[in-house]
């Protein structure tokens, strides 16, 4: 029993947060029915809802409908209040998913396969456009991330004769996989028209996208794909829709908002050393990594002074405005978990409040020019 109280508030989380993922991975029933991380989880719930008093779930599915209906905040165990602030959940009660939040748990757990979601594929395809000096085929690749994460198999097929590409193509087959059912209704698939992702049908009429940023718009169908004809449909993994396409389609959003400025942003420099490096007319140089997070907290933890090649005057880190809308107070909680060594050398913006930043700057420039 002493053992098992090690696992309550955050790391309890995380292991909830790696079950719900690798449940939602599974294709079959197994022997034994489900994983040990996810039966491990069930156990320590149960545990903790019997040390409190608290009616347990009565099986893995019911602990599933709990993350589905249940908030963080009112869970049965011990997360400091902006850990588990507001009303976010950890799967999707419409598509049944494991939502963005649940992910970033996820990844922050200790556990070799929570760890290995994207990063071990970005990290081959750094070491392959490294040893070949074509930093344009990562830049290549990330732009494929960002703007087609959903393939038929004939367009699959024919990135092979991409010359950017060409190295890393069976990274970029390793990165699609063939949709599931859960994707088709009425013998179609629908890719979502913000993101280019495929929507989940619910019912016989609706969609939702699984990307936090489309779920607060109006859906709307940019075109239908059939699962069969022509060898498939091929979507990105999960885990790479949710932290390279989310987080690119904020990045090249920015990068168009700035290009309209008049300046010259340059895309994942030094093979990604940052995400955007902008350099004004006077000479000043500002590197911006974005991010799409749901949980600030775990967010700042995470947050490490921006690389220091190419060189530059302020780094910066933005996240999408919408995110400051969803959750009050996100910037403070990500400053009261800033590590030390970040502290004063990376400052947080919106995408908003960047831009506008941006104009102030090249204003003031622009009536010194008149003034001199």
């Amino acid at each position: 029993m002493t053992g098992l109280s090690y696992f309550d508030g955050e790391p309890l989380v995380r292991l909830l947060a790696t079950a719900f993922v690798r449940l939602s991975q599974l294709r079959s029933a197994g022997d034994p029915v489900y994983p040990d991380a996810v039966q491990n989880a069930y156990n320590h719930v149960v545990l903790h809802c019997i040390r409190r008093d608290v009616r347990p779930p009565g099986s893995v599915s019911e602990l599933v409908r709990w993350a589905a209906e249940r908030p963080l905040s009112r869970w049965p165990l011990h997360l400091s209040a902006d850990l588990g602030m507001g009303d976010r959940l950890l799967v999707d009660p419409e598509t049944g998913s494991p939502t963005q939040e649940c992910l970033e748990w996820a990844v922050s757990a200790p556990d070799p396969a929570a760890e290995r979601f994207e990063n071990d594929l970005m990290f081959e395809v750094l070491g392959l456009c490294r040893a070949a000096r074509s930093p344009e085929a990562y830049t290549a690749f990330r732009r494929l991330l960002i703007e087609r994460p959903t393939l038929t198999a004939t367009e699959l097929v024919l990135l092979g004769e991409d010359l950017d590409l060409g190295l890393l193509h069976d990274a970029i087959k390793r990165s699609y996989a063939p949709i599931t059912a859960a994707y088709v209704r009425d013998g179609k698939a629908a890719a979502c028209a913000s993101c280019n992702c495929l929507l989940v049908p619910i019912g016989e009429a609706r969609y939702v996208c699984q990307l936090d940023r489309c779920r607060r718009q109006a859906v709307r169908v940019a075109r239908g794909l059939d699962p069969v004809a022509g060898g498939g449909v091929y979507q990105l993994t999960r885990p790479l829709r949710t932290f390279i396409t989310g987080p690119g389609l904020a990045e090249t959003a920015l990068e168009g908002e700035l290009r309209a400025l008049g300046l010259e942003p340059e895309m994942w420099p030094n093979f990604d050393a940052y995400d955007l490096c902008v350099r004004f007319p006077d000479g000043r140089v500002w590197a911006i990594d974005v991010k799409d997070r749901a949980n600030p907290a775990l967010l700042g933890r995470s947050t490490l002074p921006l690389r220091p090649d190419p060189p530059y005057d302020r780094g910066l880190l933005v996240v999408p405005h919408y995110r400051f809308i969803e959750r009050d107070g996100y910037r403070e909680v990500f400053r009261q978990h800033l590590p030390d060594e970040s502290a004063g050398r990376v400052q947080l913006f919106s995408d908003r409040e960047l831009v506008r930043e941006a104009k102030a700057l090249l204003r003031r420039k622009q009536r010194r020019g008149q003034d001199a």
